[in-house]
């Protein structure tokens, strides 16, 4: 399959001059369990969650303490095990307070006891949607809209194209890029799910050009099945948007206000179908995602962070910030925010802890 149509306007970002370099070789490490973590009880577009535990109540790691409320909703889980300290509201990196559960980790790593899907090839759209759900499932590209409302299809908007998105065009990123290096089949086997459960025939994966690796490595991973086709695109920002992206794979239009889905299309990224590839092989809630820390950082990484970690906690692991670090963004520098203070807590669309000098 050859590129369809290349969207007008955006830029070309330098290679040289993009800072994917710095990271993009540098595989996924566990990030050391902090003593504490404050779990936002709204990572999501849409309603926060009801808070399901209080002060004195201790927790295990993947036990849900967020339930849902209202259809645009997501579940949130403890992501360690330990004991609820307070349940308090945190300033988030948009600057706005939001309740958090403050949990003193104990370091023990007791987990719920998990339940894989007895069937997975017998999933629904109904049952799709009620285990992304429970299971706590968002964007992790950065837009964090809950994906039980994704998988919800309405019946007069027939959908016949997935979309994977491992395009990551911010700059000095590479979560998802590793994650495409490390996790292939089960990011492929998640998007079977999908596409299986909604009746989807065909799913393309769309990644930028100076990935060279990932896309070999995921059209290897799918070469045996014909629903799959691995395009490569041209570095673009923003090619990782769900519009552009859709424009460039498919030729569809998706007009202003509208969705992918208002065009025949489903946008996931490759981290959500990986971690619905847990959900459902594992029963593993969403309380862990892959965070770069990049730019004047003494050690910048490819973290596997557990949800609820600092900030300072992602910093000190990384040996601290570099004398010329004069700007700390919670993203890229494209679409990241400006933060003042280390106290943040990594959230679900929390995708990079990126510094910078000051003309950079």
């Amino acid at each position: 399959m050859s590129l369809f149509h290349v969207f007008p306007g955006g830029v070309h970002p330098h290679e040289g001059m993009n800072g994917k370099a710095i990271t993009s070789q540098l595989p996924i490490t566990e990030l050391p369990q902090p003593s504490r973590v404050a779990i936002p009880l709204q990572q999501h577009i849409g309603a926060p969650c009801k808070c399901l535990v209080a002060k004195g109540d201790r927790v295990l790691a993947g036990m849900m303490i967020g339930e849902p409320v209202g259809f645009v909703s997501a579940a949130v889980h403890a992501s360690v095990s330990g004991r609820v300290v307070d349940v308090q509201p945190c300033i988030m990196a948009n600057g706005l307070q939001t309740p958090c559960v403050i949990i003193d980790n104990d370091f023990k790593d007791e987990w719920v006891a998990l339940t894989p899907v007895a069937e997975p090839e017998t999933l629904d759209g109904k049952a799709l949607s009620d285990l992304a759900r429970k299971s706590g499932l968002v964007g992790l590209g950065g837009a964090t809209f809950p994906h039980a409302v994704k998988f919800s299809l309405p019946p007069n908007k027939p959908v016949d194209i997935l979309i994977l998105n491992g395009a990551e065009c911010e700059p000095y990123l590479s979560a998802d890029h590793q994650l495409m290096l490390t996790k292939a089949a089960e990011i492929v086997a998640g998007a079977r799910v999908i596409s299986r459960a909604l009746g989807i025939a065909k799913v393309l994966v769309g990644i930028e050009n100076n990935k060279k690796d990932a896309i070999r490595i995921l059209t290897d991973a799918c070469k045996n099945d014909p629903a799959f086709t691995v395009q490569g695109l041209p570095v673009h920002y923003p090619q990782g948007g769900e519009k552009q992206l859709v424009y460039a794979l498919t030729g569809r239009i998706v007009r202003e206000g509208g969705l992918p889905l208002d065009s025949g299309v489903i946008v996931v990224n490759v981290g959500s179908a990986y971690a619905l590839q847990r959900a459902v092989y594992e029963g593993r809630p969403l309380v862990d995602r892959v965070v770069t820390v990049s730019g004047c950082v003494k050690n910048p990484a490819n973290y596997l962070t557990r949800i609820g970690t600092s900030v300072e906690w992602l910093l000190n692991t990384s040996g601290g910030l570099l004398p010329q670090a004069k700007v700390l963004l919670y993203g890229g520098p494209m679409m990241g925010m400006a933060i003042n203070r280390l106290d943040i807590p990594v959230a679900k669309g929390c995708s990079g802890i990126t510094a910078l000098e000051k003309n950079s």
